[in-house]
């Protein structure tokens, strides 16, 4: 017969906590990419978003990189080549020059340097805006401006599961309630502009897929959210060049109770998304005071702040007083 230690037992008895370390902000990408880390299963999530049947809209890549010299896992959901997405020029995502001047900026940069990213993807700022204020040729285009009620048809409609779907239509309305109170219109009316829309609909379901994958397979009771990291300056969005953190950030981080901190660091760390799925999953808990740390999973950014660059998520196990 197999001997198991009484410590062996007593730690798996007890209930699980997932730790969501948001040192250097949080967006939907990192926070997919670190769920993926933790271990979520691939498969799993390639198969539900091939249920959504948008698969021609984007492509996404998995990859192992490294981030201040940990290794660490990127998620990346790639958009046509027709969608215009200055994610990579800091310049003028952050509002320093015009789209021309930074252009031109840019050549004379290193190619590598063309091939940076942001700690999040600039949809997730910029993919919600007032049905009003998208323009004719995104009225035409086939992947117009997609709105809550469609997104939430196609959540709905997909493989996947009833704990992942009520996830992903939380996030979903936590953005979509904050959108429409700061630009001061009907929720009905807030879409998704095209640009935006996929990326964003496939961050926030892909998070949903993971994190019911993790909570079951480890059997996750309570998630507890740091206090959400945030940098200074301005950022370009739909609506022009607005300060950081975003409206819509400010919102949901006021609305829901989350505890918020700026640090030295000029940039947007904290995207709508990521706001959201802290505002999702978080339990409002504390760190137990002891406890073991069973995984670790590191999801990177893609851009280099002055910042350890990545959210990490560690599982863990509370320790009582009497194990040695």
């Amino acid at each position: 017969m197999t001997k198991v230690s009484y410590r062996k037992l007593r730690f798996m008895d007890m209930s699980k906590k997932l730790y969501i370390e948001c040192e250097s902000g949080i967006s939907g990408d990192m926070a997919v990419a670190a769920l993926l880390d933790l271990g979520a299963d691939v498969n799993k999530l390639q198969e539900t978003l091939t249920s959504f049947h948008i698969d021609e809209e984007f492509d996404m890549k998995i990859s192992s990189v490294m981030k201040s010299g940990l290794k660490a896992t990127d998620f990346d959901v790639i958009l046509p080549e027709e969608c215009d997405n200055h994610d990579h020029d800091m310049n003028y995502l952050y509002g320093h020059l015009s789209h021309e001047d930074s252009v031109m900026d840019s050549h004379e940069h290193s190619a590598m340097a063309s091939h940076e990213h942001s700690a999040m993807t600039s949809h997730e700022h910029s993919a919600i805006a007032s049905h009003g204020h998208q323009s004719h040729h995104q009225h035409e285009n086939h992947h117009h401006g997609r709105g809550p009620i469609e997104i939430g048809n196609i959540f709905q409609n997909s493989n996947m599961t009833d704990g992942a779907k009520e996830v992903a239509m939380t996030i979903l309305d936590i953005i979509a309630d904050a959108e429409a109170t700061v630009h001061g219109v009907p929720r009905d009316e807030v879409h998704f502009h095209e640009v935006g829309a996929v990326d964003s609909i496939v961050d926030i379901a892909s998070f949903a897929i993971c994190y019911d994958d993790i909570r079951h397979r480890y059997d996750i009771e309570d998630t507890i959210v740091s206090p959400l990291a945030e940098g200074h300056g301005t950022v370009r969005c739909q609506h022009g060049i607005l300060p950081v953190p975003v409206p819509a950030v400010t919102e949901i981080v006021r609305k829901h109770g989350i505890i918020f901190h700026k640090i030295n660091v000029e940039g947007e760390l904290v995207t709508p998304t990521g706001a959201a799925i802290a505002a999702a999953v978080g339990n409002k808990g504390s760190l137990p005071e002891k406890f073991i740390i069973h995984k670790i999973g590191l999801g990177a950014g893609k851009r280099e702040y002055n910042t350890p660059g990545f959210v990490r998520m560690m599982i863990l196990e509370e320790r009582d007083n009497d194990i040695a």
